[in-house]
């Protein structure tokens, strides 16, 4: 059997597959295929549970006639927009997908209607594979790093005199839209009261913030990684934290891939569309969710904006970061 698995983006969506990824191959040991757009290889390239990856640059239409080569028996579509039906439509294979809840997302957005079930997204996908009598095993995600990246992480430490054994916090500041981002002001408060070591994680786009970061903090073991590190060299760093403190963000899925501490910080999303840390059945994880509930206007979009759209932005800049402390010390 020969099946297809869809999901073009991006880093935490595509860590979310992962369980569906693996109990397929596990419990039917299918030919396993995976289509993604090239940013996002990186991703899933060490997956070992995947035979073939099939990526594009910018149409979908690239690989169309390659892939009805392929003949797929199945295709299971983990992203469900136009350009996946429009695949779907060209491979003529029987295709399985999952509720993406646009309706219950759009009532909660616009009138704060909540009708949105309480079931993870990783158990939606898994709702896919239910007709190939593929179950979930409940043992959470996977990210997988290679030596490379290992030797990477070892080569920035050593330049920043720092070595992995070292016990220290990932701080992740980094998100694809502003209105996930915890602001400078509430990273700059925090590193100033946090004793442990301090190693910044994000992009290139997060490198001039990270330092804006370290100017203005008073921590005298804070470094900044980002922009520095390829996406799973800086999974390396969270996979040796003590803890993660992340907004909702890719990173996040990485870090509870790698069954880590989480305190994660939300902004304008919400906990509620079922995109929180998931972790494998009975395990003793420590999740910390940071959310502003008093602010009527949130949750505002299912994703994220550029700007926040009251202007205020207090769901970010009203979250009280004691919780987090209080949390580190105590645990």
């Amino acid at each position: 059997m020969k099946v297809l698995i869809i999901r073009f983006s991006s880093i935490g969506d595509i860590v979310l597959t992962t369980p569906v990824i693996r109990c397929l191959k596990k419990q039917l040991n299918v030919e396993l295929h995976y289509v993604t757009k090239r940013k996002y290889i990186s991703i899933i390239e060490p997956n070992p549970y995947l035979d073939k990856i099939w990526s594009f640059q910018n149409r979908i239409q690239e690989l169309f006639e390659a892939l009805k080569k392929e003949q797929f028996d199945y295709i299971i579509d983990l992203h469900k927009n136009l350009r996946s039906f429009h695949l779907k439509q060209i491979l003529k294979v029987q295709a399985f997908s999952f509720n993406k809840l646009n309706w219950e997302k759009w009532l909660m957005t616009q009138f704060k209607i909540n009708q949105l079930p309480k079931i993870h997204i990783v158990d939606r996908y898994m709702k896919s594979v239910e007709s190939l009598n593929v179950v979930n095993d409940n043992q959470g995600l996977d990210f997988f790093i290679t030596k490379e990246d290992e030797v990477e992480v070892e080569q920035f430490l050593q330049s920043i005199k720092c070595h992995l054994k070292e016990e220290y916090i990932a701080i992740v500041i980094g998100a694809t839209y502003f209105t996930k981002r915890p602001t400078l002001q509430l990273l700059t408060d925090l590193s100033n009261q946090l004793t442990q070591k301090i190693i910044l994680i994000g992009g290139p786009e997060d490198q001039k913030r990270g330092e804006e970061i370290i100017h203005h903090s008073n921590h005298k073991n804070i470094y900044n990684s980002c922009g520095f590190l390829s996406i799973r060299a800086s999974a390396t760093l969270i996979q040796n934290a003590e803890w993660v403190i992340t907004p909702d963000t890719g990173m996040m899925h990485i870090a509870a891939a790698f069954h880590k501490k989480i305190i994660s910080i939300w902004g304008n999303t919400m906990s509620d569309f079922g995109m929180f840390p998931y972790f494998p059945n009975n395990f003793l994880k420590t999740s910390i969710l940071i959310e502003n509930k008093e602010v009527s206007c949130r949750p505002c979009s299912k994703i994220g904006y550029d700007a926040c759209p009251k202007k205020h932005f207090k769901c970010i800049r009203d979250l009280d970061i004691n919780q987090i402390i209080e949390t580190i010390n105590l645990k």
